[in-house]
């Protein structure tokens, strides 16, 4: 018991850490578009700040930003992110679940 405890303890520990060490957001200029299927319309980001979840079935991010625009794999942009610079697009592995705009 105490080992799960400790075990427990150590992981939120180091949660707390990660968390504190992500950049702070702030907003962009511009727009994010996100191209999901043929049959939905295109999701756009108007000045996109923070942390922004992507639709999921996403499949092409295209950054009209004047900032780099960061995917993530989770919901919470927790995870590190792959940067997309301004002007340019990517495509959205399945699951990815977010964008970021940093500092």
């Amino acid at each position: 018991m105490k080992r799960l405890v400790s075990a427990t303890l150590s992981t939120l520990a180091a949660t707390a850490l990660l968390a504190s060490l992500s950049l702070p957001a702030h907003a962009a200029a511009g727009r994010v578009a996100v191209f999901s299927t043929e049959l939905t319309p295109v999701k756009i980001y108007t000045n996109p700040h923070g942390c922004n979840k992507l639709p999921l079935d996403a499949h092409v991010l295209v950054n009209l930003t004047n900032t780099e625009v960061f995917v993530h794999a989770d919901p919470f942009c927790m995870t590190p992110g792959l940067a997309v610079q301004e002007d340019h697009g990517s495509h959205v592995a399945l699951g990815s679940g977010s964008f970021s705009v940093r500092d």
